[in-house]
């Protein structure tokens, strides 16, 4: 790295004021990749400098720096970090890149159960991800943990020593989901359930021993816990899922817990003045009697004029702001857009959850549960992350010794319309690009016909492609029975031929599309409008019985008169993760092909519907595996 690379060996250890111990590297291991961060004990702990290549003296030794009897300083300005495009290794890691079969070789994975995102986090030029995790076996079990892993550019990733372990009386039974919050002084500060030993959902309170480590390694949970119990009738399991909190123009903290009363799906909101002991409010800051539990609530302020995303903590414009109420529930992840009022905690709603039949708001229409979003404050944007659970059985699992993925992280801004949010992969995902493959000329894919994208690794694949129609006149009456999407899309797949549509993509295909994974849309008319639905079908997926091979559906709120038909689908061995009309609609597909796997996979643009459709641009890229780095914890000292 600059400002380190010149450093010889010895003017090295000169700035450390000590010892450094070497390790000679694992054979094999690139000496690129063997580098650390030095931490600072005493100081504020900001990233410091690299070991890095010309700082190991010897050619054939590197790794790691075994102990540094003083703070040892470099500071890497913001540009240095950035350009951090792998991660830290040390000696003796065991170094996990899945690239094969159907596992997924960029979205984030361990051996054995991960679970529910928890508490992600930009702090001291490092991303951070919790999340629930068994150490023991890949299936649901009491000893839920939080593990952690860390990242300088959200693709790549080091597994760290988990945070929480669930060994104390309120979280005995599991250490289960929850968030991490900015105190004073820009302090993480974890809130999260704990199933404590007489098996109620209570909420806890965890500080770093040493907010001067960026790897924030160590966690304390605090001496009050619980500090949130289930009373005055909260039901003792349906308790749980603490948000963010926020420090309201009182200077008092506010936080949302998920509930459920009466069979009443609710937000319950609690305040505090040092974060250590909560009042529940007179109100819940919303509910709902049309949904149960609410799991997992997220609420967050979004701009109105801006494509940046905005926290808590800036001052917003009332006008110019509106606020994102999220809770999973029947097996989604729904969100309703709203004006909140600091000074009274009033959250008044546009539409409620599961108002509009066939139009209710979801972050994803797909295989998606649990997100979690954080304000990114080193790139002024708002990331999302959610969990995607397996579409084959618990014995599955177990063979493979690993449960769960998640997705990849996405952006999320609201709409010009303000109607909506807009998702789209975070740019850094363009950094594992590669072989890129574009059309050179407009395309007419003619009604019945398919197009082969060659030159791209199609289990592997990023590709974006604009559908330009011209004959919407001749689009099919809709009928204002067909509420809902996901059925109609059941109903009219992607065998079914329409007039216009389906059109789309055929993922994970074999060469004779036995099998395929069909991401496409249909353009219907009604009443001089026209209605843009979009399906992932997953009823030809494999050829393999017993999986979870459910279509999703959704429509689109997009004007084909004013605006062309995008698709963009990011694919990874047995995940489909589809954003269309720009990332207005987001369909996540799980999917296990026994044909179109590795080299025998194949990707297609096609069009089933009578009326022939344009192809005006595709690109496509192979995507190259991310990297995953274990490290234990004496890998550290």
């Amino acid at each position: 790295m600059r400002g380190f690379g010149e450093l010889s060996f010895e003017e090295a250890k000169g700035r450390c004021n000590g010892d450094i111990y070497w390790r000679r590297r694992p054979q094999g291991l690139d000496l690129a990749m063997s580098r650390i961060a030095w931490r600072s004990e005493d100081g504020d702990g900001d990233l410091r400098g690299w070991l890095g290549k010309d700082v190991m003296g010897n050619g054939d030794l590197g790794g790691s720096v075994g102990k540094l009897n003083k703070t040892c300083y470099l500071k890497l300005s913001e540009e240095d970090r950035r350009e951090m495009s792998v991660i830290w290794v040390n000696i003796g890691l065991i170094f996990v890149l899945i690239s094969h079969g159907t596992e997924a070789s960029y979205h984030e994975q361990r051996d054995f159960d991960q679970c529910l995102s928890n508490g992600p986090m930009y702090y001291k030029g490092l991303y951070h991800l919790f999340y629930q995790y068994n150490p023991f076996g890949p299936l649901w079990r009491k000893n839920i943990t939080w593990a952690h892993s860390i990242s300088s550019d959200l693709i790549n990733w080091v597994h760290l020593d988990h945070a929480l372990h669930p060994i104390d009386p309120f979280d005995i039974n599991g250490c289960w989901s929850g968030s991490t919050t900015f105190l004073d002084g820009k302090i993480p500060a974890i809130l999260y359930t704990g199933i404590d030993s007489q098996n109620r959902e209570v909420q806890n309170l965890a500080l770093p021993k040493n907010p001067s480590d960026p790897f924030l390694l160590e966690w304390s949970k605090s001496p009050h816990n619980p500090l949130m119990i289930p009373t005055n009738g909260l039901e003792p399991d349906w308790f749980r899922d603490p948000t963010t909190a926020w420090l309201g123009p009182d200077k008092i903290w506010r936080v949302v817990v998920g509930a459920q009363i009466d069979g009443k799906g609710m937000a319950i909101l609690y305040k505090s003045k040092d974060f250590v002991k909560w009042n529940r409010t007179d109100y819940p800051l919303h509910s709902s009697a049309k949904t149960n539990m609410w799991e997992c609530p997220d609420f967050f302020p979004v701009s109105v004029n801006s494509t940046n995303g905005i926290d808590f903590s800036d001052d917003q414009d009332q006008f110019n702001t509106k606020h994102v109420l999220k809770a999973s529930f029947n097996s989604h992840d729904y969100y309703t857009l709203g004006k909140y009022v600091a000074k009274t905690d009033e959250f008044a709603v546009e539409t409620d959850f599961l108002d509009v039949v066939g139009w209710d708001l979801r972050l994803d229409y797909g295989k998606f549960y649990a997100s979690k979003a954080f304000y990114d404050g080193a790139t002024q944007r708002r990331i999302l992350w959610a969990w995607v659970n397996e579409s084959d059985s618990d014995l599955d699992s177990v063979n493979k010794g690993w449960s769960g993925l998640q997705t990849f992280p996405r952006s999320i801004i609201l709409s010009k319309s303000g109607r909506q949010l807009i998702q789209w992969p975070i740019k850094e995902i363009e950094k594992l690009r590669s072989d890129k493959v574009d059309l050179q000329k407009k395309l007419d894919l003619k009604g019945g016909s398919e197009f082969e994208v060659f030159g791209v690794t199609a289990s592997q694949a990023d590709v974006e492609v604009t559908f330009d129609v011209e004959e919407l006149k001749k689009a099919e009456l809709f009928d204002p029975s067909w509420v809902d999407p996901q059925l109609l899309c059941s109903q009219k797949n992607a065998s079914v031929r329409g007039e216009i549509g389906p059109f789309g993509l055929l993922a994970l295909a074999s060469k004779d599309l036995t099998e395929q994974t069909a991401i496409f849309f249909r353009i219907y008319k009604s009443n001089e409008k026209y209605i843009v639905l979009m399906c992932s079908d997953q009823s030809r997926s494999s050829l393999r019985e017993g999986l979870d091979k459910t279509t999703y559906g959704a429509f689109v709120d997009l004007d084909p008169t004013k605006e062309k038909i995008t698709l963009r689908s990011l694919i990874d061995h047995s995940i489909v993760e589809s954003f269309g009309g720009e990332g207005r609609t987001c369909i996540t597909a799980r999917v296990y092909p026994k044909l179109a796997i590795d080299k025998d996979a194949h990707l297609y643009a096609f069009n089933y519907g009578s009326k022939s459709v344009k192809i005006s641009k595709l690109n496509a890229w192979s995507i190259k595996s991310a990297q995953f780095v274990t490290m234990k914890g004496e890998e550290y000292q």
